[in-house]
């Protein structure tokens, strides 16, 4: 297992979000006092995304019931859930005219229904202000609830993500005590179960891995495997980067090279993965629109 390096290499640079569009959207986003998962996890890659007119909100308040080790977003006790918040949600994303918007949760394990209901109503909002953009909703495990994830999936989002995070091994060290490698892939296997007859194709799921935490080749072809199994269509690779030195977050063990992540994209499409985003500063939600393109002409083609 490779040693923790110093210093950050050559490949991993990038440029800060700048420009008239990345103005406009950052302003409309604070005005109403919205969390952007772009803006406030200093994604690397918020001036590219925001220009294709994407963006990725966080619902549910801005503190999470669990600490996994690889998060920068606060863990604590979390905020009273906002019942305007799907309201001003949608109006914020009809202001800003994105084409593709993630809508992504904190967790909420003192929730009986462990937020999936306010997720719901957000999607819904959204949805009906915005009937020409795509929608896709990240969601937490649920705490292994079908029911929850079923109110999540009748809201209608045309992409279900669920991040597995990492390979099987690192998995108990990087992620909190209440997930799980399992839990995750039994999650991403029963949307097409769950999923409401009407929406034909059946909703299309979405995963992310990390790499960088010390995890083998082996492993990361066996994670991909593991995803395709379970019905994952999309697929996102990119490399830790460790939000702070506290002694919560894990240390990187290894900085991926370009030309290796290049090389597992090409497995993962050989796998049967419709689409593919894999690159040093790729994160899950990188250029949806182009997993969304792919998701639409499918879609077409079926039909």
């Amino acid at each position: 297992m490779p040693s923790s390096p110093s210093g950050l290499p050559p490949w991993l640079k990038t440029r800060l979000g700048s420009g008239p569009d990345f103005t406009r959207l950052r302003d409309a986003s604070r005005s109403r006092g919205l969390n952007t998962v772009c803006d406030g996890a200093r994604c690397p890659n918020i001036g590219e995304c925001w220009s294709r007119g994407t963006a990725t909100f966080m619902v549910l308040g801005s503190r999470c019931t669990r600490g996994c080790r690889f998060c920068g977003v606060p863990a604590g006790r979390p905020e009273a859930v906002d019942p305007a918040e799907p309201r001003r949600l949608a109006d914020t994303l009809a202001e800003m005219r994105l084409k593709y918007a993630v809508i992504t949760m904190v967790c909420r394990d003192d929730l009986p229904d462990q937020g999936a209901r306010h997720m719901a109503d957000c999607l819904r909002a959204v949805r009906s202000s915005c009937p020409g953009m795509t929608v896709e909703a990240l969601i937490g495990d649920f705490g292994g609830d079908r029911a929850s994830l079923k109110t999540v999936l009748e809201a209608g989002p045309h992409v279900l993500s669920h991040n597995i995070e990492t390979v099987e091994s690192v998995s108990l060290l990087a992620r909190d005590r209440r997930c799980g490698y399992r839990r995750s892939l039994d999650l991403l296997r029963a949307v097409q179960a769950l999923a409401p007859s009407g929406n034909a194709p059946s909703i299309p799921t979405k995963s992310s891995l990390m790499l960088g935490l010390g995890e083998s080749a082996a492993e990361v072809r066996q994670a991909m495997t593991d995803l395709r199994e379970a019905g994952v269509s999309l697929l996102t690779i990119g490399q830790y980067l460790r939000p702070t030195k506290s002694a919560r977050h894990l240390p990187v063990r290894e900085f991926v090279p370009p030309e290796r992540f290049d090389g597992l994209k090409a497995e993962a499409l050989g796998m049967g993965f419709l689409h593919v985003a894999s690159g040093p500063f790729v994160r899950s939600s990188y250029r949806v629109d182009e997993g969304g393109a792919v998701l639409i002409k499918t879609r077409t083609q079926q039909d």
